[in-house]
């Protein structure tokens, strides 16, 4: 056996689980971006864990990568050019019209991603007939003058070019003959109906893909050979040559649900609330028995039709920065990231989460990784955020004449992330049906078990799992993942028994392109599964609950669970509507399998490392701190305490307590009754200000 890389690479940190040629696990975690120090996170990371091992052979790397995200989010796409049917050339921008924020008087549309459109010569019917056909001489000019304008990206877009394709592929050759280098056709990327999502998808493949493309060649040019694989949104891995930037948005989430979620089963946790809290975003997620999946999803102000992991993600991360603005606080959605950091880094970065928690002894430098200064090696700096701290509390005294202390004030904001993170996992849970109070909350990223206590307060959740590899679980989920490819294909007709043999015919055509893709990637025919779904909708409504297929009475059955579950109510006089079918080709993953931990027996009693002074629920608490490399199975602790190891941070808040199981799992249940909420003062308080902000437009989103 060669070595095995799982990585995930994150807005702040970049995290490294390696599988060595003996088996043995070892993980590793820098900073995503320092330039003084490396070009790229992932090949430093490798070669850091290569560099004293006599046998540096490499059999494959696995990477989810929020490269795509961040090109998305901050606008820095491949510039690109939209072919779109005549009279249609403002269709994308002009969207839907929807009004997500009632009430407000100035709506202002995201911008774009294509940079320039030109209308397309032609025109097929829902049924196939040409009523005007391709103009090819004209969109033979028009590619040439979008080349000459620079464009090398395009995307095409027909009306029913998802049902007939036969002028976007020939568009598509057209466009390669003129010498674009990135063609998205929307028949290929997105083939569903309703031309707004399917053409943004399109959009968003072709502005996305290059950007994509050169980052995979980097890091394939420094290791030849090597077969390298990315997470895709939908939870499954592909090959680097075949990842599409439309299916690389959620490319590290995913890859943190897949590891939740199996090592949850290991555990014996069969419902659980995901909690990933790096340090540029919280995402949380929710799982009982098998992935949630969405089809129709707004990014960053993209509408995407492409299969995705059910994640949430809030501006609440450890590198959220802190704001006062003379009447409240408020933090986030402006991340300190990796560079420059958070105060604490010693790069003269803004007050963040991470900080308010330095702040308030719940992070222990001298038990935190020393990877920060101008050398890479130093710890991080407490004083200085005191000092930043103390100053604050000065600023807020003065503005409001609080004489809240500095210890309050970063407490003050913990407890706004706390809020903002609460919220976030009500949307995927009590929104949709779900009653937290009987789930598990399995807390991964570096930053979740630092305030896992106090969100699982927040939501009355009775139980935390933390995995012995938290602090990398994204990454460790990139080992465990399948190899999978989904493939769609649009129906639109009702459900009848005359439609099963249609449904039967899509299916076959679509499992067999799904498994060859598959079976390319090495995955032996034999051990390939295949799922095979129904989008099912109420005629006349738009929104589709997927199914597992089966006969017609069992996908009515599935159908009217699901909806029940997510709105309350059926509409029992209404056809059902097949809108479409998708299949999965899955090859399995890392055989990665927990067992009791073999360890050897404690001498003596545990003891802690350390005591130390950490303030919670506005008082200064002793606390006793752990090693987690020291714990055994059976161990028991007591909050207050720490927890602190090489990824991660978990703090065990007062009337909690921790247990080590057998597979060496951390489990925190309270260890007494959930105290009442305490009243509210008159005074105002620029805490519980931002808190019933917060609370309002939550409300206003709603209406």
């Amino acid at each position: 056996m060669a070595w095995q890389f799982w990585i995930d690479r994150g807005g702040t940190f970049t995290d490294i689980v390696a599988r060595r040629p003996d088996g043995t696990l070892v993980t590793h975690k820098l900073l995503s971006d320092n330039p003084g120090q490396y070009p790229d996170a992932a090949i430093a990371g490798i070669r850091k864990l290569l560099k004293l091992e006599k046998d540096q052979s490499i059999d494959s790397v696995k990477m989810g990568t929020t490269v795509a995200t961040n090109a998305l989010l901050e606008r820095k796409g491949e510039p690109t050019a939209l072919f779109i049917t005549h009279g249609f050339r403002d269709q994308l921008r002009i969207g839907y019209q929807n009004r997500p924020r009632l009430f407000d008087r100035h709506i202002v549309l995201p911008e774009p991603l294509y940079s320039a459109a030109w209308e397309v010569d032609e025109r097929i019917t829902a049924r196939g007939e040409v009523l005007r056909p391709l103009d090819e001489a004209r969109a033979r000019r028009d590619f040439a003058e979008a080349m000459r304008r620079g464009y090398r990206a395009a995307a095409i877009a027909l009306m029913h070019g998802y049902r007939h394709p036969a002028h976007e592929q020939r568009l598509a050759a057209l466009a390669r003959e003129a010498g674009f280098t990135q063609v998205s056709a929307s028949h290929e990327v997105s083939p569903l109906m309703k031309l707004v999502a399917r053409g943004d998808t399109t959009v968003a493949d072709a502005y996305l893909s290059p950007i994509l493309r050169r980052y995979v060649e980097r890091v394939a040019r420094e290791m030849p050979g090597v077969k390298l694989m990315f997470m895709q949104s939908s939870g499954g891995l592909t090959d680097a040559k075949l990842l599409q930037g439309k299916d690389s948005i959620l490319s590290g989430p995913a890859g943190g649900v897949v590891g939740a979620a199996r090592t949850a089963a290991a555990a014996g946790f069969d419902r659980i609330i995901g909690f990933d809290m790096g340090g540029t975003s919280t995402d949380v997620s929710h799982y009982a028995g098998a992935y949630e999946r969405e089809f129709d999803t707004l990014v960053a102000g993209v509408r995407l039709r492409a299969p995705m992991m059910s994640v949430h993600t809030v501006a609440a991360g450890g590198g959220s920065i802190l704001h006062f603005d003379g009447a409240r606080y408020r933090v986030g959605p402006g991340s300190a990231g990796a560079h420059p950091g958070p105060e604490s880094y010693r790069k003269g970065g803004p007050l963040t989460v991470t900080d308010a928690n330095v702040m308030l002894g719940k992070i222990q430098p001298g038990y935190f990784p020393r990877v920060f200064g101008p050398t890479g090696d130093a710890p991080l700096d407490a004083a200085v955020v005191r000092e930043k701290f103390s100053a604050l509390a000065a600023e807020i005294r003065a503005a409001t004449g609080d004489e809240r202390s500095p210890e309050a004030v970063a407490e003050g904001y913990v407890r706004i992330a706390v809020g903002n993170m609460a919220n976030a996992i009500k949307k995927i849970s009590v929104e949709r049906g779900h009653d937290v109070t009987g789930y598990t909350l399995a807390c991964f990223g570096g930053a979740a078990g630092q305030h896992a206590c106090l969100v699982a307060d927040e939501l009355a959740i009775p139980r935390i799992h933390i995995h012995p590899y938290a602090g990398v679980l994204s990454a460790y989920g990139m080992g465990l993942a399948d190899i999978t490819a989904m493939r769609e294909q649009a129906v639109e007709a009702r459900l009848e028994p005359a439609l099963v043999p249609r449904l039967e015919d899509a299916f076959k055509v679509l499992a067999g392109i799904a498994s060859a893709e598959v079976a390319a990637q090495g995955v032996p025919g034999g051990s390939i599964s295949v799922s095979r779904r129904v989008h099912l909708r109420y005629e006349g409504t738009d929104t589709a609950i997927v199914v597992d297929y089966g006969a017609p009475a069992e996908m009515l059955e599935r159908f009217e669970a699901g909806y029940r579950s997510r709105f309350s109510f059926l509409m029992p006089g209404h056809a059902l509507v097949v809108e479409a079918v998708s299949v999965e080709a899955n090859g399995h993953g890392a055989a990665v399998r927990e067992t009791a931990a073999d360890m050897p027996a404690r001498r003596g009693v545990l003891a802690p490392a350390a005591a130390v002074e950490m303030v919670s629920g506005g008082a200064s608490r002793s606390a006793a701190l752990y090693r987690r490399d020291e714990l055994r199975p059976g161990d028991t602790i007591a909050g207050p305490a720490i927890i602190a190891e090489a990824n991660s941070t978990t703090v065990v808040e007062p009337q909690w307590q921790a247990q080590v199981t057998s597979l060496n799992h951390l489990v925190l249940t309270r260890s007494r009754p959930r105290p009442a909420r305490t009243a509210i003062g008159t005074r105002a308080d620029p805490v519980m200000l931002e808190i019933f902000n917060n609370l309002f437009m939550a409300i206003a989103e709603q209406m």
